[in-house]
């Protein structure tokens, strides 16, 4: 199967460089994939799950939104955050989660129940990824 480079870059760090033979993303307008040779464009994306198949095998990432762009030159995934299934602390994604539910039950500002809604799609996100090792 035909490659490509695809690079995933958050604002702490170059979290991931390699060649791949497809990825799945989400996308704000829901999930698509990509392979080589596939049309230039650029998406923005919500929290979820980045599946990343490669001749390593296939690899499960969590991110919480950014940006997607396909050129022909490779993909690239500017994300806020990033990380791998098997990097994930199983616990603290249950305990963020759990604090994230309870900001949601009580009655706090707008800004604080998005902030909380933030934070709980994060947590489900990343429990959602530690499934898949």
């Amino acid at each position: 199967m035909a490659t490509f480079n695809l690079e995933i870059v958050t604002p702490q760090r170059l979290f991931y460089r390699g060649q791949v033979e497809s990825l799945r993303a989400p996308g704000v307008m829901g999930s698509f994939g990509v392979l080589a040779r596939h049309i230039p464009f650029m998406t923005a994306l919500t929290a979820g799950e980045i599946i990343i198949r490669g001749p390593e095998g296939v690899r499960y990432v969590a991110i919480s939104g950014g940006f997607l762009e396909v050129l022909k030159t490779g993909v690239t995934v500017l994300a806020e955050t990033a990380e791998f299934a098997e990097e994930i602390d199983r616990t603290r994604a249950e305990r963020a989660q759990d604090r994230a539910k309870e900001r949601l039950r009580q009655r706090h500002s707008e800004i604080d129940r998005t902030r909380a809604e933030a934070a709980l799609a994060r947590a489900v996100v990343r429990l959602r990824v530690t499934q898949r090792m």
